[in-house]
This record gives structure tokens, C-alpha cells and sequence, in this order.
């Protein structure tokens, strides 16, 4: 049996099933291909933040974060947009500019998370409704079932389960992996931000 004749043997809960393996996988390719655009060296681009701030180079600053990929060129670019300000108001620049990176990057997980927790449910469904209905044929038939016919439709009803439990788990997994790399980005975020507001604080650029 191949997987097309499996998949349609699990009948018409294997429709939101398929709905939902689709769904989580454009998500899931969409999601690597933005953490795979917003990751930088952010250690090596504070150093050369810093050697440039230290030199009073404001604009050669700007460039370099304008042209380094990553989310966290992306929030040191708008603390250096308000160097020789005061420290609270570059703060709330970079925190701003932070929580909108932070939206950027977790867009669609909460989708993910549902996939994830759901899949395996309507797998269950399935083979209840399944259950339900070899039960009735049996009630149907008085008890005179033929055992091939009654293991057919249980088979088909335990096939939804396995379906809903390999979408959830798999979608469950890349939901985890997501969501770790972006704590390690937002954490990469905060440090970098922190040590770019010291730096402006101390009027390098006055």
C-alpha cells in the first residue's frame, strides 16, 4: 500500500490532516529562511561599533549596521540614530526597535504551536469516529461481522492517529527549534543593545 492509498483510506479526516501538515511546513520554511537572513556575528560587529564610535565616526557607524544583515544591526542602527541624546530616550530606540525585531521573528508560531497541539487531536478524532462506526456495523450485522471487514476499519481508523501524531511531532519539533533560536537572537539583541547605549552615553560622538 503506498502512501496515497494510505492517506485515502483514512477517509475524510485526513482532508484537515493534510491541511495542517501544509500549513505547518510553508510556515516552518518561511520561519528558517527569516532566522536564516537575521543571523550575524554581532560579537564582530560591536568591535567594529566600538573602534568607530571611539573614532567619533557617526556615519561610517550607520553604514556598516545598514549594510550587515541580522535583526541586531538592524536595532544598533536606530541607537546610533539618536547618538548624543540622553540615554533614556536611546534606550526606548533601541527597546522599540528590539520589540519590533522580536515580532518579526516569532510571526506565525503561535500558528505552529496550534498545529502542533491540534494535529494529534484530530488524529484521535478519526479513529474515534471510526470506532464508533465498526461498533455500529457490528450492532448492524448482529455480531456476524467477518473478522477481515472489522480489522480493515479499525486499521482505517488507527491511521488517522498515526497521521495526527506524525504531523504534531514533527511541527512540535521545528516549533522548539524556532523558538530557540530566536532566544538566542533576542539575547543577542539585548546584550549588544546594552553595550551600544553605554557607549553612546559617553559622548563619543559630541
Amino acid at each position: 500500500m503506498n502512501l496515497l492509498e494510505l492517506v485515502a483510506q483514512g477517509g475524510w479526516i485526513m482532508v484537515p490532516l493534510l491541511i495542517c501538515a501544509v500549513v505547518a511546513a510553508a510556515i516552518i520554511f518561511e520561519r528558517l529562511m527569516i532566522l536564516r537572513k537575521s543571523k550575524s556575528n554581532t560579537r564582530h560587529l560591536m568591535m567594529k561599533l566600538r573602534s568607530l564610535v571611539a573614532k567619533g565616526q557617526k556615519e561610517e557607524a550607520l553604514n556598516l549596521c545598514a549594510e550587515t544583515p541580522g535583526s541586531a544591526a538592524m536595532v544598533l542602527k536606530e541607537g546610533l540614530r539618536r547618538s548624543g541624546r540622553d540615554r533614556k530616550e536611546i534606550q526606548i530606540a533601541v527597546e522599540s526597535a528590539g520589540k519590533e525585531q522580536v515580532f518579526h521573528l516569532e510571526k506565525y508560531l503561535g500558528i505552529l504551536a496550534t498545529i502542533a497541539g491540534m494535529a494529534p487531536l484530530i488524529g484521535f478524532l478519526g479513529t474515534v469516529l471510526g470506532m464508533i462506526e465498526a461498533f455500529m456495523v457490528i450492532q448492524r450485522e448482529s455480531g456476524n461481522v467477518n473478522a477481515t471487514v472489522l480489522a480493515g476499519g479499525i486499521s482505517q481508523a488507527l491511521i488517522t492517529t498515526a497521521a495526527g501524531l506524525i504531523v504534531g511531532i514533527i511541527t512540535y519539533f521545528f516549533y522548539n527549534y524556532i523558538v530557540s533560536k530566536i532566544k538566542r537572537f533576542v539575547f543577542e539583541i539585548e546584550t549588544s543593545s546594552n553595550e551600544l547605549v553605554e557607549l553612546l552615553t559617553e559622548d563619543q560622538f559630541a
